[in-house]
């Protein structure tokens, strides 16, 4: 335990896991393999057709499951109605279907409350048996996943409010409002633009975020506005006060699902576990009064650490993949433009600068007010999500960069 709140999370870099807890115990006892009792702390709830948990309990449990399913076959089964698929796993199917149609329900709900879906396309990386990357390829979300998540919100919701009203020591997952001034900037860059939000009283409502963003998808602008929105934002994290989730829009949340990977989770399994069995004495809760802010700090940090590893090393794959490359056409968008270049962004995920020097043909000046790059002799200009065909000119592993130059005329 005392390794396991060192480590705060298990990590996943590219092309390996550092586990929070011992591979004995994650893939031994703590793992649903098929056929076999597992001891569990479940989250049972009753959900109308409006998507309202009407009713719930929590218990620990005996959990025998009959099939260890993966993403890819359930997304088979349900996205894309593959025959051999359904039929290898028809006695589930119809349950699979009930699931689908309850995480639309959730889903709708969560929308209409105002809670805000960042979208952006995940980097698959293919790695050799020696860790090298032979293919980059983005990654989206499928409905299995998609299914997966909105029953988690929805336990991690229930045990938050559940908790809340007990007035226990706990461990919320809190995310603040944004900032005022970020918002403030946010809101005058999406005014150049053609976008507005409301702000009330220095004051936003996270459905503005949202609506900000049904707005510009599909745009040429949508991948800058989308990254400046996420990064206007405050960073969500552990605390023992429920303050609410601003990014969720509800009052009430917490991470409840995976005490296997994050120790917060873990740690609110044995509060919840002390609940049930009465454990609760006076001594009991002082001493979870003293031991959480702390279990709460250590956790915010090390996955702060955890995801700045994880996205480092992504991007160190990439340097990889590209070296491999140089002197390679490719045919990418513009995503964003700066007074220092254009950065292009390539269909398999990888980002890369053309530095204002390396732009032929002209001297180049970036024109603020529009987000373009515009020539002073001729006015030719480069605009936000233009396709334009690039050249793979230098990687740098240290800083885990990519240069491109402009191949030809734009597209």
């Amino acid at each position: 335990d005392r390794e396991a709140f060192v480590r705060g999370t298990s990590v996943y870099l590219a092309d390996r896991v550092i586990p929070m807890l011992p591979h004995r115990l994650s893939n031994g006892i703590c793992s649903l393999n098929p056929n076999v009792d597992r001891l569990a702390l479940s989250c049972m709830m009753k959900i109308n057709e409006k998507g309202e948990v009407e009713d719930h309990s929590i218990a620990e449990t005996v959990i025998c499951v009959d099939e260890r399913m993966t993403y890819t076959s359930v997304k088979k089964i349900l996205q894309d109605q593959d025959m051999e698929e359904r039929k290898k796993y028809q006695s589930f199917v119809p349950m699979f279907q009930e699931m689908e149609e309850l995480a639309a329900i959730l889903r709708k709900k969560r929308k209409k409350r105002g809670s805000i879906d960042f979208d952006f396309p995940e980097t698959k990386l293919l790695l050799d048996e020696k860790g090298r990357p032979y293919d980059i390829k983005p990654y989206d979300r499928n409905v299995a996943t998609k299914i997966i998540e909105d029953f988690m919100l929805a336990a991690n919701e229930t045990i938050a409010e559940h908790f809340h009203w007990l007035e226990l020591p706990f461990l919320y997952r809190t995310h603040e409002s944004p900032d005022e001034e970020k918002m403030k900037k946010l809101h005058t860059f999406i005014w150049n633009f053609g976008y507005r939000m409301k702000i009330s009283k220095d004051e936003i409502h996270p459905k503005e975020y949202q609506k900000l963003l049904e707005k510009i998808e599909g745009t040429k602008e949508e991948a800058l506005i989308s990254r400046l929105t996420l990064r206007s934002m405050k960073q969500a994290r552990y605390t023992v006060e429920n303050t609410g989730h601003f990014g969720l829009a509800c009052p009430y949340y917490c991470h409840f699902t995976s005490p296997i990977r994050r120790y917060p989770d873990l740690q609110i399994h044995r509060i919840i576990k002390d609940y049930l069995r009465g454990r609760l004495s006076e001594g009991k809760i002082s001493h979870y009064e003293q031991l959480l802010p702390k279990v709460a700090k250590q956790s915010s940090d090390t996955e702060r650490r955890a995801e700045e590893a994880e996205r480092e090393t992504v991007k160190l794959k990439k340097v990889e993949y590209m070296e491999e490359r140089i002197g390679q056409c490719f045919e990418g968008v513009i995503a964003s433009i700066t007074s220092w270049g254009i950065y292009v962004e390539l269909p398999n995920t990888i980002e890369g600068m053309i530095h204002v020097s390396k732009i032929p043909g002209d001297y180049f000046r970036y024109e603020e007010e529009t987000y373009e790059m515009v020539g002073e002799a001729t006015g030719k200009k480069y605009c936000l999500g233009e396709t334009v065909k690039i050249r793979v000119c230098v990687t740098d592993r240290n800083t885990r960069t990519i240069d491109f130059d402009l191949e030809e005329e734009k597209v």
